[in-house]
């Protein structure tokens, strides 16, 4: 089955050995996704629901490159480093996701990658039919 991935430009995706997200057949999966701007710093300092929006941002445009739309995402998870912030990032992700209603989960945890990102996102994308 055809493979085929998309990089985001991350600065962790080469030394680490990945790539914002994999296509196999009709499946789209989409790593971790911090809120990274363009020139690598981090989006929206203190701000959860800017940082959420651009993870989306981020994952939309991945998902996009590899002939998916965000209708076809059917799961999403979120790393959230404090939950106090947690309706505010779901709002984020209402206004992508309000009526395409992926599965979803949302989980605490106790650090990211970067001490100032309030917020890591991954999706599942499956389109109706394998086209290439």
């Amino acid at each position: 089955m055809p493979r085929k991935q998309v990089s985001s430009g991350s600065p962790w995706e080469e030394p680490m050995g990945y790539c914002r997200a994999v296509r196999v057949g009709n499946r789209i999966v989409v790593s971790g996704t911090g809120p990274v701007t363009d020139d690598g710093s981090t989006a929206s300092p203190g701000d959860p629901h800017g940082q959420a929006l651009r993870c989306f941002e981020i994952i939309r445009q991945a998902i996009e490159d590899l002939g998916g739309a965000l209708e076809y995402v059917v799961r999403t998870r979120m790393y959230v480093t404090d939950m106090a912030h947690a309706e505010t990032i779901g709002q984020a992700h209402g206004e992508f996701f309000r009526t395409i209603k992926p599965a979803s989960t949302m989980v605490g945890v106790t650090g990211l990658v970067r001490d100032d990102w309030f917020v890591e996102i991954e999706a599942e994308c499956l389109i109706e039919r394998e086209t290439e």
